[in-house]
């Protein structure tokens, strides 16, 4: 039987492919159409006879226009279809099969010799840690396909193979569910270097991160910037929007760093924008390399002897010391999930512990960290900046699955006394707390700011003043338990300014309060009385029942009669007051700022 075969498009009869007569196979194009720049063939799917053809090449042809006759052989559906066709499922057309090709060069296994020098080091590869961070299958990249601004130096082939992704890995991906942005600088593609395409690729992820309100675990390994990128246009390279774009991304949302081996100059810059630092043993970080230290006239010296990790973590800018990539990585999954949304799924120590944290022996010191890890829920606190200003002890940590910051002195340091480097501390863990929205728990245990000529030297009256700024200013609420000591201008910086300030102001039966130390405030307010005591020890005897008098008055007890706190609480009871005061405020775990 005859079947017409007409057009179903209008357009132009760009060329027929058989001849009357002619057998044709199934879905083999008959008719091919030029419409609109497109070429549409034209099948039918089924084996057919050519009997007549109706069109010449060149004719202009409507929708419906009778193109050919064909007999069917068989049964099959007549009429004009569109399309090629079909292909062995093992068989790749040519451009699939190059784009696969390509991805496969810029990934590990495409990638053996880099792989394994990385490896040699004790390292592990950018997109093994990448791939260790986010949820299984979850990162999807941007950029994989770049190479390097160096065409006009370099063949192609060479750049594919040595500069895959333009030493940028870079994406969206899961954390426990929470989607972020991953900026991942590679060491083995020319040294981690940021070159002209991975400023572009950054610049596209800090955008998409400001966009979507993502957080950015920045992997920030490599030498900064790349002077050999000889396509990019202009000449300094000063206005790339890059270094911008993330700084103002600073309190808008979380900023994690991580950090093996050698991070100097731009790499740097980016890592010292983040809100948390985190370095590995063999980390040595620097706002200039070696090349460039040498270039000013400053001397030859090892990358080594340019900050390295011990100095970077006394002075604060690095808050978690990593032994290794893994255990780094697992820190940045932990602390990413204590910027989230509250957990209903947590467990806690034997409150009764804290009973006994605080000896009975006011002048014995104590481990503040045990009292920090039982009133947290179990294995949820990371500490920032241990090793820098150890008198300030500044965690983030979950209670009864909430995220909170915890701020306490540590009484093994200078007794617990605020210095001017501890001031800091604590005034930039308040301002992390408040970006995002942390209700803030104040363990004090202090004698008050740490005084004398060696403290001035230090600043310490600019640096108190920013604690007490940072403290009065704050958006989320505060929660204050005194252990033992609540002296002075110190106590009230732990405070926020005031035993007032907090959403509640509680002691513990050890605690003890007043202007500055009652030993001290003795032998000033009653020198006179003292002096006119000619006995040596008769007036040591005065002495000690004043000093006796003033810790009965300073004591918590009589503190509370007085209203100047809220509470004195059985330390087991400590955990439950605080969780059952932050249920009861606004605060929802995000930013509190209007």
């Amino acid at each position: 039987m005859v079947e017409p075969i007409t057009s179903p498009v209008r357009g132009t009869v760009a060329s027929i492919e058989v001849d009357a007569g002619q057998r044709s196979v199934a879905n083999h194009a008959l008719v091919i159409i030029e419409s609109m720049k497109m070429e549409h063939p034209i099948t039918v799917g089924a084996d057919v006879v050519v009997r007549s053809i109706s069109v010449s090449v060149g004719q202009t042809v409507d929708v419906g226009d009778l193109l050919l006759s064909v007999e069917v052989l068989g049964t099959a559906e007549v009429g004009a279809s569109h399309g090629l066709p079909g292909r062995a499922a093992d068989v790749l057309r040519a451009d699939l099969a190059a784009v696969i090709d390509r991805h496969a060069a810029t990934l590990d296994p495409g990638r053996p010799a880099a792989v394994d020098r990385r490896a040699r080091k004790g390292r592990r590869t950018v997109r093994q840690n990448v791939d260790d961070l986010c949820d299984d299958r979850s990162f999807v990249e941007y950029g994989a396909l770049a190479i390097a601004a160096q065409r006009r130096r370099r063949p192609t082939e060479e750049l594919i193979e040595r500069t895959p992704a333009d030493g940028l890995v870079g994406g969206i991906g899961r954390v426990d569910g929470q989607s972020i942005v991953i900026a991942a600088y590679d060491e083995t593609v020319l040294a981690g270097t940021q070159g002209m395409v991975n400023h572009l690729k950054k610049d596209r992820l800090f955008a998409l991160a400001a966009e979507q309100s993502l957080p950015v675990v920045l992997f920030a390994e490599g030498g900064g910037g790349r002077p050999g990128d000889v396509d990019a246009p202009g000449v300094s390279g000063l206005d790339v929007p890059g270094f911008q774009l993330f700084a103002r991304l600073a309190g808008q949302v979380p900023l994690i760093g991580i950090v093996a081996g050698y991070c100097f100059a731009g790499n740097a810059a980016l890592l010292g924008t983040c809100d948390v630092v985190i370095a590995t043993r063999d980390s040595n970080i620097g706002m200039g390399g070696p090349a460039m230290i040498e270039g000013g006239g400053l001397g030859v010296v090892e990358p080594t002897d340019i900050g390295p990790i011990d100095r970077q973590a006394r002075n604060g800018v690095v808050d978690v010391v990593a032994t290794d990539e893994m255990e780094a990585v697992a820190i940045a999954r932990s602390v990413l999930g204590l910027f989230g949304n509250p957990m209903t799924d947590w467990s806690c120590g034997d409150q009764t512990e804290l009973r006994d944290v605080v000896p009975e022996n006011r002048r014995r010191t104590y481990d503040i960290r045990r009292a920090i890890d039982l009133i947290a829920d179990h294995r949820s606190v990371v500490e920032l900046r241990r090793e820098h200003a150890p008198t300030m002890v500044a965690c983030l940590a979950r209670l009864a699955g909430r995220p909170v910051g915890i701020l306490a002195n540590d009484p093994m340091h200078l007794g617990g006394a605020i210095d001017a480097a501890g001031c800091d501390k604590a005034a930039d863990f308040l301002e992390l707390c408040d970006r995002f929205g942390l209700p803030v728990i104040s363990l004090c245990d202090t004698p008050g700011f740490m005084v004398g000529p060696e403290a001035e030297n230090e600043a310490t009256v600019r640096r108190a003043g920013r604690f007490f700024r940072v403290g009065a200013n704050l958006h989320v609420p505060i929660c204050m338990v005194v252990l033992r000591k609540a002296y002075g201008l110190g106590a009230q910086a732990m405070a926020g300014g005031s035993l007032k300030v907090p959403m509640i102001t509680v002691a513990w039966p050890t605690g003890e309060f007043g202007g500055m130390g009652l030993e001290g405030a003795v032998r000033l307010g009653f020198r006179r009385e003292l002096e006119a005591i000619d006995d040596p020890d008769e007036r040591a005897e005065a002495e000690a029942q004043m000093i006796a008098l003033a810790y009965e008055r300073g004591g918590a007890l009589n503190i509370a009669s007085h209203f100047e706190i809220d509470d004195v609480i059985d330390p087991a009871d400590t955990r439950r007051l605080l969780a059952a005061v932050l249920e009861s405020t606004r605060w929802t775990g995000a930013s509190t700022k209007p």
